[in-house]
């Protein structure tokens, strides 16, 4: 463990933090359409209906 820094000779930093930027980015918008695609949990309904309502 104490030589674990070696990774970044192998791995170029910058890639890496790319790549992971876009991974989370992706996961996020992934996590968003599905909550938009339930019924429970789509906020935009859930406003234009309480907007329609009052």
């Amino acid at each position: 463990m104490a030589k674990f820094y070696k990774i970044w000779m192998i791995f170029d930093p910058r890639r890496v933090l790319v790549a992971q930027g876009v991974f989370l980015f992706l996961l996020a918008v992934m996590i968003h359409l599905v909550l938009l695609s339930t019924d429970h949990f789509n906020w935009l309904t859930i406003a234009a209906e309480k907007a329609a309502g009052a």
